[in-house]
């Protein structure tokens, strides 16, 4: 898998020796004969070229560099599962409602809603030997776009409301990341403009720190006052934990109107 990207000169550090390479298309001759080592960039402009393996990064799945979480501290957390098998986060909207990432469902649109069930109380570990709670809808917004994933949200009714108790963890993560302006997120240097209205950041520009695979529809959550707010929807970046690609979450508080109008219809 190749990523290619362009990036404004003025957004990186250039030493004072640097040499550029410029690299004119051809269809003959070797590689060497297709570029021109440049002591300037004329255009301003340069790409930044990544290769890695397809797949998923071994021992890199779910949150990197998070710590475990205090049994019950994040009760409003479930494991969105086909069958045992866990492939999604989500948050508990209302004893009969889950709200995760529309990607997470809408390649198994034509399965059957009675195929997902909601896992509560526990995250990882034993979680597979758990009943779960079954679905009995599952609706994704209407203008969700498998390409940007812009309006990458989610519904799901549960067949039976939640009962609300004491919460078990096994390894639920945690990880604290500060919220980026969407501007500087649509920067050359991280996302060049790839998000929209519906999306938000959260992350460190170092890396490090951040949500990966098995995490998509979990909640980001920011406190006001002595309440918990549910502000984004994990939902995508390049890679985990990589520098400059912060976590993009879905703007939860963009897509209240559909929220509520769905959950009133249902």
């Amino acid at each position: 898998m190749t990523h290619q990207k362009g990036v404004n000169l003025t957004d990186i550090r250039v030493k004072d020796a640097q040499e550029f390479v410029q690299v004119r298309p051809s269809q003959q001759g070797s590689l060497e004969d297709m570029w021109q080592v440049r002591s300037s960039c004329e255009s301003g402009r340069i790409v930044a070229l990544k290769c890695s393996e397809c797949g998923l990064r071994p021992g890199a799945l779910r949150v990197v560099g998070g710590t475990d979480a205090a049994p019950g501290r994040w009760p409003w957390q479930v494991s969105v599962r086909q069958g045992s098998r866990h492939r999604c986060g989500g948050s508990v909207l209302a004893p009969s409602w889950i709200v995760t990432a529309a990607h997470c469902v809408h390649s198994y649109r034509r399965l059957h809603a009675s195929g997902w069930l909601v896992g509560t109380g526990v995250a990882r570990g034993s979680i597979e030997q758990e009943a779960g709670v079954p679905v009995e809808k599952v609706i994704y917004h209407p203008l969700y776009n498998g390409s940007s994933l812009d309006y990458d949200i989610a519904l799901m009714k549960l067949r039976v409301p939640l009962n609300f108790s004491a919460q078990l963890t096994e390894t639920l993560k945690e990880a604290l990341v500060p919220l980026i302006s969407t501007r500087r997120c649509n920067s050359s240097c991280m996302y060049e403009g790839e998000l929209t209205a519906r999306m938000l950041c959260a992350g460190y520009p170092q890396g490090k720190i951040d949500a990966c695979q098995g995490d998509s529809g979990g909640p980001l959550v920011c406190q006001d006052d002595l309440t918990w707010r549910l502000v984004g929807v994990v939902s995508w970046g390049q890679g985990c934990a990589e520098p400059n690609h912060p976590g993009v979450y879905t703007n939860v508080a963009q897509l209240l109107p559909w929220i509520y109008r769905t959950t009133e219809i249902y």
